[in-house]
């Protein structure tokens, strides 16, 4: 390793294990790891909204969302098989080696939003880099008000955590709203596209904050709905996704406009992607 374990980034890749491997949904599995080293296993920190570079030795290296929480949470990553590095992720089995450098990027400013209600609109495996503020959140109950997730899939079968949203429900004020986009036999919940769930949970506009991931229509959707009701730009919170080689801003691959994906974001706020135009 190129840099002391104590520091903060790991900028040439740490050996880590994989120690469970756990199916969520069709093609996205959950991989769930420790460092070799063990004072980088004890000090490994990551914000909300955090990403990290994660090699597959003989396939390649891929950035990746960190789901779990800063804190009292197992370090794990859910990863979606689209092509030869994922493919070679999850032909893994436990006790398998993986790589890992970061984490990399702002992350999300919880020290700025304390006090106010908290809003989480994902679709499909967009809860996956979100998973990160909820725990925290969660786990923080006293520093926001209402919490309320607003969660969507093409069907329940491409819905990510619902076992989790269980528990995630006994937290006094925490709200879930799930809606899948065509009815199905057995299937309880809402029916129809994530923003209408906007109106049906009352959100609040005074004091709030959105976080929204997900497809570009169904984002787009979503900032309609919001800021037709009044929510500011500056207080919703997006990440952009862009082909992250280095994680540190010198080969330029996350460029748009004058940012870089993997310094200046993956974290956004909507006032500055308004800035970023069609480049987006």
């Amino acid at each position: 390793m190129a840099e002391s374990p104590l520091n903060a980034i790991v900028t040439v890749p740490a050996v880590a294990e994989i120690t469970e491997i756990k199916d969520e949904i069709e093609e996205v599995r959950t991989f769930y790891f420790s460092f070799d080293h063990p004072e980088l296993e004890r000090s490994f920190r990551a914000r909300s909204g955090q990403f990290i570079m994660c090699t597959v030795f003989g396939a390649g290296e891929f950035a990746v969302s960190l789901p779990f929480s800063p804190e009292n949470d197992r370090r794990h990553l859910s990863v979606r098989r689209v092509g030869k590095v994922t493919d070679g992720l999850h032909a893994l089995r436990p006790g398998d080696k993986i790589g890992i450098r970061g984490p990399f990027g702002n992350g999300f400013p919880f020290d700025a939003i304390k006090g106010r209600n908290m809003v989480v609109i994902a679709g499909g495996i967009g809860l996956i880099p979100l998973r990160s503020t909820l725990v925290h959140a969660l786990q923080h109950r006293a520093d926001f008000g209402r919490i309320i997730l607003l969660y969507g899939a093409r069907s329940s079968r491409d819905l990510m955590y619902l076992s989790q949203i269980e528990d995630w429900r006994k937290t006094e004020g925490f709200e879930a709203f799930l809606t899948i986009d065509r009815a199905e036999p057995g299937w309880a919940g809402e029916v129809g596209f994530v923003h209408t769930l906007i109106e049906k949970a009352k959100v609040p506009v005074e004091n709030t904050v959105a976080f929204v991931c997900g497809p570009p229509i169904m984002f787009n959707a979503n900032i309609k709905e919001l800021t037709g009701r009044g929510l500011k730009d500056e207080f919703i919170f997006s990440t952009l996704e862009r082909h992250m080689k280095c994680g540190i801003g010198k080969c330029q691959h996350c460029a748009i406009g004058r940012t870089l994906v993997c310094t200046d974001g993956p974290v956004y706020t909507y006032k500055q992607l308004k800035t970023l135009g069609e480049q987006i």
